[in-house]
């Protein structure tokens, strides 16, 4: 994840401050709702984490294939990487 769980809390809690300053939204209990939004927003950049371990698991287990053959390792990881990505209908960034 390239953002740190505390910037993610942070950035969780501005927006629930934002929307109830714009009387976008009623919260009786702010804090609680923001807990809610930063558990939403870690698990969806921790999906982007758990496709690259799958991806490198997938390559561990073709390595000597792989090997015999010459093909590049970052190759294949991209290509595996955008296949199953493609595959769950997931949007990287």
């Amino acid at each position: 994840m390239l953002l740190s769980r505390d910037f993610v809390g942070y950035m969780a809690n501005e927006v629930v401050k934002r929307l109830i300053a714009n009387k976008m939204i009623e919260a009786g209990n702010p804090g609680a709702l923001g807990e809610r939004i930063r558990m939403k927003m870690a698990e969806e950049l921790g999906i982007e984490d758990r496709l690259n371990e799958e991806v490198r698991e997938i390559l561990n287990q073709h390595a000597e294939e792989m090997r015999r053959t010459g093909v590049s390792y970052q190759e294949m990881y991209k290509k595996v990487k955008g296949e199953l990505a493609r595959q769950r209908k997931l949007i990287l960034r």
